[in-house]
């Protein structure tokens, strides 16, 4: 993996004509078998550690812009299904530009299959490589950090080495990208899903495990900077009336809408640069004293609102099984993360408490906003996959409003 022209073992050349690549911005080749959509992205490469839950992966917004590498060595062996969606209906087909995987997509097998996984990929426009080593690939973006790369699809085997490698590196990476603006909605929306549950979707003729919302205690305008399905469906089943307005709302028609509380939605891309037009409606926001909960940007962009920064990670936290300390309660829980970019904890103000902390780095992983009902986490409480240790998130936020 440390030298250029590194072929797959599963598909060397004489037996089987590569049909993908992955070209790192370093000019390292990795060879391999297409699948997914024909075609070529650029993207920053990164991997997520998950076992489970790769359609939720790839449909979550906040991977736009990138190129997932899975470190479980069988992805697309139970299909799809509509249930385990995680893009919304005006957001872009999918946040993921590619995918790198270990072995070769076999059949389906499970009982929620409704469709194989590489036409999945085919209809969400996703390109993909099979036959990778993809431990010794992890490791590269482990030791050396996240690298923008190209990946390209030809069922010919046919590779401009020199054009694809002056196109990557043409790119500046995602520093300094406002992805948000390509996945939010473009009007002011409304959600009534409330979460799965086995006994939904266990009910004759039903045809998912999803219910929807039919009285509301509490109202919730989110803002959506890439907004997961299963986050909202944590705050309907809460029974919250839920008001989803643009990345670009001003803070005045936001308080309009008269919330007992406001979610700053998890999202793609640099948080300084979506911070441009978002920091000073948060700013608002907070002066205006209603309870707020963000996640992930919602958080790092929060922190900036709030005095702090933000810095670019080597190479991120993506997987479910990340472990957080909860300073408030001593309470250690396993997460779901997707981050690149990380709140700096040195740089957050005397009123701003650190309320969470990545065990595994020490990274800052919370906020709280002392004597207000402000928080916000890096992580996923949602899941989606991964463990539902941190649902209380949600509870607390409604204990506020």
């Amino acid at each position: 993996m440390n030298s250029q022209n590194t072929q797959s073992s599963v598909a060397p050349w004489s037996v089987e004509k590569p049909t993908a690549l992955l070209l790192l911005a370093d000019g390292t080749e990795i060879y391999g078998k297409g699948v997914g959509k024909q075609g070529s992205a650029i993207a920053e490469i990164c991997f997520n550690t998950s076992i489970t839950g790769y359609q939720e992966i790839l449909t979550d917004p906040s991977y736009a812009g990138q190129i997932v590498t899975f470190t479980y060595p069988h992805i697309g062996n139970i299909g799809t299904n509509d249930d385990d969606m995680e893009t919304l209906d005006w957001q872009s087909r999918s946040g993921v530009l590619g995918l790198v995987i270990r072995a070769d997509i076999s059949q389906p097998s499970s009982y929620r299959s409704t469709q194989g996984f590489n036409q999945w990929l085919i209809e969400r426009d996703i390109i993909g490589i099979s036959g990778i080593d993809t431990r010794a690939l992890t490791a590269l973006i482990r030791d050396n950090g996240a690298p923008n790369a190209i990946i390209v699809h030809d069922e010919n085997g046919e590779f401009d080495i020199p054009a694809l490698l002056k196109k990557v590196n043409a790119w500046g990476g995602l520093e300094g990208l406002d992805l948000a603006k390509t996945v939010t909605c473009k009007n002011v929306m409304n959600w009534d899903e409330k979460l799965w549950t086995w006994e939904v979707a266990n009910q004759d003729n039903s045809k998912t495990g999803y219910q929807t919302l039919k009285s509301t205690t509490k109202h919730v305008v989110v803002v959506d900077y890439g907004i997961k399905r299963n986050i909202l469906r944590c705050l309907t089943t809460l029974n919250c009336k839920i008001t989803i307005v643009p990345a670009k709302a001003t803070a005045d028609e936001i308080l309009a809408l008269n919330p007992d509380g406001i979610f700053l939605s998890n999202g793609p891309g640099d948080p300084a640069a979506t911070g441009e037009y978002a920091v000073p409606t948060i700013k608002t926001l907070i002066e205006s004293g209603k309870p707020i909960f963000g996640i992930c940007l919602g958080h790092q962009m929060m922190a900036i609102a709030l005095g702090g920064s933000t810095i670019k990670m080597q190479q991120g936290h993506r997987g479910a099984n990340h472990p957080v300390l909860d300073n408030t309660t001593k309470k250690v829980e396993i997460t779901s993360m997707n981050h690149g970019f990380a709140v700096d904890a040195k740089s957050l103000p005397s009123h701003v408490k650190e309320s969470h902390v990545s065990l595994f780095d020490g990274s800052n992983c919370g906020l709280e906003v002392i004597g207000k009902p402000i928080f916000s986490v890096q992580h996923h409480p949602e899941a989606s996959p991964g463990p539902q240790d941190s649902y209380y998130l949600f509870d607390r936020f409604y204990a506020n409003l």
